[in-house]
């Protein structure tokens, strides 16, 4: 089985009189967007047919270093939100949850960002975002917490914080500190085309950086979406169009089929792991957390095949366990019921 966080992984977690976290050769520093989502309390309706919505912390980036923590791990988030009760929410369920929020700042005139998620009877989720601006959107470069970046073994961040200014310069001004500290870049290229001005923009946008990463992880939605409808199930296409010559690892996520991966040496496919689905909501930040988990204590991991899969397994597993369960963060499972279920399905 993977090599994981030991389950005694809170001693990573110890904090330094100024409430930052002790020098960690493991930490996976999370950038990026926190907020609320309400999703209905009926399944299977839209948004206009809803009866009523229950709220419940979203935002990828925070999901992940949840999902981090979670397995053992050592996590931090860097992020903007209002200065508002969900804002303070969601900084409080950081805490709660073992992730470093000392790098969070608050808006004191924008809001929390807010998204109304369903999932429709058809089986599409179905967004309604209010960020007209959202706190999110307005961090500064002058805001970023540049110590906590640059004791990251791992920079992880997503697509939806390239999209507005300022929060786009302040992206790429962390993405430089980390570089330049010899943090490995992390890159979820999570789409919200209804975020972006246009397809082509988003495309732009999300490619913009693409070379700079040294581990990605799209899905086969995506794939299509990026080289404008080329086969996603197709090597040759994921190869001589995704993966450039800088990249340690592609991940492409498959949902409950599992995962491929690609490094520079080899390919190959690592199967999921059969649950029953209640909510598929975090599921692909769970897996991003699982192999980020293992890729923090072993950064030579993309070099061996054989730990290679058995880290991808574990992620695959993280994310069906999370399918599971409701809501993305609460659903976030922990190392021993990864244990569990890699037995059960063994």
């Amino acid at each position: 089985m993977a090599k994981i966080p030991s389950s005694d992984g809170s001693k990573n977690l110890s904090m330094n009189s100024n409430g930052g976290p002790e020098a960690n050769t493991s930490l996976v520093v999370c950038f990026g967007e926190m907020l609320i989502d309400f999703v209905p309390t009926v399944s299977g309706v839209s948004l206009a047919e809803a009866p009523a919505f229950q709220k419940a912390p979203g935002g990828a980036p925070a999901n992940v270093a949840v999902g981090i923590s979670r397995l053992g791990g050592s996590s931090a988030f860097i992020g903007k939100v209002g200065d508002d009760e969900f804002g303070h929410m969601l900084s409080d369920i950081l805490k709660q949850n073992k992730v470093n929020n000392s790098g969070m700042r608050y808006d004191q005139k924008a809001r929390t960002a807010l998204a109304f998620v369903t999932l429709r009877a058809d089986g599409e989720r179905e967004f309604m975002f209010f960020r007209n601006p959202s706190a999110d959107m307005l961090l500064r470069e002058s805001e970023l917490d540049v110590n906590l970046i640059k004791q990251a073994s791992i920079f992880h961040y997503g697509s939806i914080s390239l999209i507005e200014e300022p929060c786009k310069s302040t992206h790429l001004a962390a993405m430089a500190i980390a570089k330049k500290s010899g943090s490995i870049l992390s890159y979820d290229v999570n789409l919200r085309l209804p975020l972006w001005p246009s397809e082509d923009a988003a495309r732009d946008g999300i490619m913009s950086i693409w070379n700079q990463a040294d581990v990605i992880k799209v899905s086969e939605d995506e794939i299509t979406f990026l080289t404008r409808g080329a086969d996603p199930y197709d090597d040759n296409v994921v190869l001589n169009k995704l993966f450039h010559p800088n990249l340690k690892l592609l991940l492409v996520s498959e949902g409950p089929d599992g995962c491929r991966y690609y490094t520079q040496k080899f390919k190959g496919r690592v199967p999921g792991v059969k649950v029953k689905a209640v909510d598929t909501t975090g599921a692909g930040d769970a897996f991003v957390g699982g192999i980020l988990s293992v890729l923090a204590l072993d950064t030579n991991l993309y070099k061996d095949e054989k730990k290679l899969r058995e880290a991808l397994l574990f992620a695959n597993a993280c994310g069906a366990l999370t399918v599971t369960k409701k809501g993305a963060i609460p659903a976030m499972p922990t190392r021993d019921e990864i244990q569990k279920i890699l037995k059960s399905n063994s």
